[in-house]
């Protein structure tokens, strides 16, 4: 891959915008493992992750999505969701040409999960398994017919006025890992933009609607206490998707970031365990 940023295509929303990529390389990768982070964070946030598959002989690349981190946009706002996935088109493209022989592996957390089920939907043939924790595939609080008829209006008269904040403490039950979340200056702690939202809820209900065409192996990872993405939405993607090979992996307790909790250990333990059953090992 160039070590130069990743620009959306012409074709896309977001066309011409510079997406920051960030890659963990091994020597003779087993698989590539690509990353789609979760809502208002960054992909530097998976160092640890990373490292963890680096030791399993994987090596990792990530973006850091239009309006996160370091890459171009405005935070907050989103002209349409079709960008996120157009950015991890783009990173597939660009590991395909430098890897064409290495098998492919997606990961992706949050609204990442979310992401990646669309991805997917356009382009799973590429991947050998995937993986999501914490997926965006239901809200963690339903919202009203009054809100959602709210949140259209103001996506057309007023797209980036904040009508939403993340609760930060529901990250993690580790104090240092909230700490260090909310004094990150790579992640945005402003309200989601009314556009946003709106991109978010129609992405959602899309993801549900498509979740029967998923064929590919896959891994769903869940903290039960998770109040940022709803439990329920990693039960709907298992129990929907169309996937003979497929796993839900629900852990007591834990809050929204499973790979951040003090039993991160076993999670990410789990991860590897099933990427392992699906790639086979180098000689």
């Amino acid at each position: 891959m160039s070590e130069g940023p990743i620009l959306l295509p012409m074709a896309s929303a977001g066309a011409g915008a510079r997406l920051h990529v960030t890659r963990w390389p091994v020597a003779m990768p087993r698989a590539i493992v690509l990353i789609a982070h979760g809502l208002f964070e960054h992909a530097g946030r998976y160092a640890h992750v990373a490292a963890r598959l680096n030791g399993a002989g994987y090596g990792v690349v990530a973006i850091d999505h239009l309006g996160h981190g370091r890459s171009d946009g405005t935070r907050g706002f989103v002209p349409a969701f079709s960008v996120y996935r157009d950015g991890m088109d783009a990173l597939l493209a660009e590991v395909q040409a430098e890897w064409p022989r290495v098998p492919l592996l997606l990961l992706g957390h949050s609204m990442g999960g979310l992401i990646a089920v669309h991805h997917l939907l356009e382009r799973q043939a590429a991947y050998a398994a995937a993986a999501v924790s914490g997926p965006a595939i239901l809200p963690a609080a339903p919202p009203s017919a009054l809100t959602i008829w709210i949140s259209r209006l103001l996506a057309r008269v007023a797209p980036r006025l904040g009508v939403v904040a993340l609760d930060g403490d529901g990250v993690s039950r580790d104090p240092a890992v909230v700490a260090a979340y909310k004094s990150d200056p790579l992640n945005y702690h402003g309200k989601i933009g009314a556009r946003l939202a709106k991109e978010l809820f129609d992405a959602m209900a899309a993801a549900r609607e498509g979740a029967a065409q998923l064929a590919l192996p896959l891994l769903v990872q869940h903290g039960d206490a998770d109040r940022m993405a709803a439990p329920a939405g990693g039960q709907y993607l298992f129990d929907h998707a169309g996937s003979a090979d497929k796993r839900l992996l629900r852990y007591p307790g834990l809050f929204h970031e499973i790979y951040n909790e003090p039993e991160q250990a076993q999670v990410l333990s789990d991860l590897v365990a099933w990427f392992d059953a699906h790639v086979p090992q180098k000689a």
